[in-house]
C-alpha cells in the first residue's frame, strides 16, 4: 500500500493538516498518486496510531482546529524501509488499450475522435509537466534533493511523450481503417435467427 507512505513523504517535506495534504497531493504527488480527501485522513488516523506520526501541540487548542501532523523516528524509518522493498513492476491497465483491442473485433466505428481527445489531454498534460520543470527546476538549482525529485517529473515526461507517439499511430492508423470499405463477409446472407439465405430464395 503506498499511500500511506506517500503521507510520509509529504509530512517529512512539511509538517501538514489533512485539509493542506489534500491541496499538496494536488499540486504535487497527486500527478502520480491520487487520493481523496476522505483517504487521506483516514490514513493520518491509522499512521498517528501506529506511533509512526504525531499531531503538533497548538499554542492555542480551539475546538474545530486542523490539527497539523508531523512524521516521527519511527515514520522516518519506515519510509526509509520502505523505499529499498522489492516490488514488481505492474502491468498497465488502462480501458483506452482494451477499447482499442475491441475495435480490432468489432470494427473502429466511433473510435477516432476518442483517442483525437485523449491526444490532446496528454498533449496538456506535457505541456503542464514542461511548465512545472521550467518552473521549479530552473538552471543552477541542483541539490541532491532536486535533483531527485526531477527524476519524477522526467518519468512523468517521458511516459507523455510515449502517449503522444502512440496515440498519433493510433489515429493515423483508425482514420486509415476507416476510410476503407468494410468487407463483406462471404457466403449466403442468413436470416434473423441464422437460417441461411441463398441468393433469390426464401
Amino acid at each position: 500500500m503506498s499511500l500511506p507512505h506517500a503521507i510520509l513523504t509529504a509530512l517529512l517535506e512539511k509538517p501538514s493538516s489533512g485539509l493542506e495534504l489534500t491541496r499538496r497531493f494536488d499540486k504535487s504527488i497527486g500527478y502520480f498518486w491520487s487520493a481523496t480527501h476522505q483517504q487521506i485522513y483516514r490514513e493520518l488516523g491509522r499512521l498517528e496510531e501506529a506511533g509512526l506520526i504525531r499531531a503538533l501541540p497548538s499554542e492555542q487548542p480551539v475546538r474545530g482546529q486542523r490539527k497539523e501532523y508531523e512524521v516521527l523516528a519511527a515514520g522516518s524509518a519506515e519510509l526509509a524501509r520502505w523505499i529499498g522493498e522489492s516490488q514488481d513492476p505492474k502491468p498497465i491497465r488502462d480501458p483506452l488499450l482494451l477499447r482499442v483491442r475491441a475495435a480490432g473485433v468489432v470494427g473502429v466505428r466511433g473510435l477516432g475522435p476518442e483517442l483525437r481527445r485523449h491526444l490532446e489531454l496528454h498533449r496538456r498534460q506535457l505541456a503542464q509537466y514542461r511548465a512545472i520543470d521550467e518552473r521549479d527546476f530552473p538552471p543552477g538549482r541542483d541539490a541532491d534533493e532536486d535533483r531527485v525529485r526531477r527524476l519524477v517529473l522526467h518519468g512523468g515526461l517521458a511516459l507523455e511523450t510515449f502517449w503522444l507517439s502512440w496515440l498519433e499511430e493510433a489515429v493515423a492508423e483508425v482514420d486509415r481503417l476507416s476510410a476503407e470499405p468494410r468487407e463483406e463477409p462471404d457466403g449466403p446472407a442468413a436470416e434473423p435467427g441464422g437460417r441461411a439465405v441463398e441468393p433469390g430464395g426464401r
